[in-house]
């Protein structure tokens, strides 16, 4: 099953796990043969617009890898964000908690109330709200659910859901990391090697 999604799509966390559960399923039929765990891919992108790809209507943008997925997949076509920052998005979706529960109402390095005054954001005319600036390990997060399911985990590219390890994939339910960390972009050299990212090894270097 190929699973594609936006940022506008920051309640399919918990749609997922639904889906998740009800492939599965439960029956006190001993007889009957469970059918077999179906593979799960999700793709979260930041500022991508539901329109911007083939398989939702793009006439400009050619898309064929990913359309194909939809193709071969499960589509959703109706779902809004959670909140209109990343952090807080993906922390809905990995929890399926609305961001105001989670105390996650703003992107991680943000900042607080007692320190706008000094940020390149203190000319906005409201105050922000106090939050929590990492995903609470007490959260049990969509990975961790379907590795209780008995599914191996594998998370690439941007996290930015806590500023320490202890915060990172690994410590969320998967099993494999590469690139997730504190960053919500590319540090370093942006998309080249050097990456001064500690969940990836740097690439040979090229003359550009």
């Amino acid at each position: 099953m190929g699973l594609l999604v936006d940022k506008k799509a920051g309640v399919f966390g918990f749609v997922l796990a639904c889906c998740v559960v009800g492939v599965l399923g439960f029956s006190n039929d001993k007889s009957r043969v469970p059918p077999a765990k179906p593979n799960i891919l999700f793709i979260l992108v930041d500022d991508l617009g539901w329109t911007d790809i083939g398989a939702f209507g793009s006439t400009f943008y050619e898309t064929p890898n990913i359309d194909a997925l939809t193709q071969k997949g499960m589509k959703f076509t109706n779902a809004y964000a959670a909140c209109p920052v990343c952090s807080p998005t993906r922390a809905s979706i990995m929890t399926g908690k609305y961001p105001a529960r989670l105390n996650t109402t703003d992107w991680f390095g943000a900042p607080q109330p007692t320190t706008v005054s000094k940020h390149w954001t203190r000319d906005k005319p409201l105050l922000p709200a106090e939050y929590l600036e990492n995903l609470p390990l007490t959260e049990t997060t969509l990975a961790e659910a379907l590795k209780n399911n008995g599914y191996g985990t594998f998370f690439a590219g941007k996290w930015h859901l806590g500023e320490s390890p202890e915060f990172w994939p690994e410590q969320q339910g998967f099993d494999i990391n590469k690139g997730g960390y504190w960053a919500g972009s590319p540090r370093g050299n942006h998309y080249f090697t050097p990456y001064d990212n500690p969940r990836l090894t740097d690439g040979p270097r090229v003359k550009i």
